[in-house]
């Protein structure tokens, strides 16, 4: 059975938290979420207000400080880092080949990943020629993606 681990990296904005935690909640094949690097109003009301959303659909949250923090405690096979600002476009047939899946989406826009960061796993884009779309879309479209190959 595959393991997939939703992220969500640098994160500010408490209504993206939110709504991208709704998102990573209504998937049944995601037990964990796993945020790093967290500040501002995401903090300090986003966190507790995920938690709660958590709490009710019998998910877990995880709060750590940086991405490598994240990779270090899951031990992840391959670890994604999803930006429209990569080069290189994630290829779906290579992600089947792994059983334990991180990842990860920016949390702030223009890309939200250092390039210490883009070290640590595969930094792909989701969707040729197109403009970021902010993670709760492409986490969307990732999402969909990934639902129909591992269901065929």
């Amino acid at each position: 059975m595959k393991e997939l681990y939703l992220g969500l990296h640098n994160i500010t904005s408490t209504q993206r938290l939110i709504d991208f935690s709704r998102l990573a909640f209504s998937i049944p094949h995601i037990k964990y979420l796993i945020i790093t690097k967290v500040g501002g109003t995401a903090a300090q009301s986003g966190i507790p207000e995920v938690s709660k959303i958590a709490f009710r659909q019998n998910k877990a949250v995880i709060v750590l400080p940086d991405l490598k923090d994240a990779i270090d405690l899951l031990q992840p096979d391959t670890t994604l880092l999803i930006s429209q600002n990569a080069e290189k476009t994630l290829d779906f047939t290579e992600i089947y080949n792994y059983d334990k899946i991180f990842v990860v989406f920016p949390g702030i826009d223009n890309n939200g990943f250092s390039k210490i960061d883009q070290s640590l796993g595969n930094y792909v884009k989701m969707l040729d020629n197109a403009s970021d779309l902010g993670p709760v879309s492409l986490a969307s479209f990732f999402l969909c993606k990934y639902l129909n190959l591992v269901k065929s």
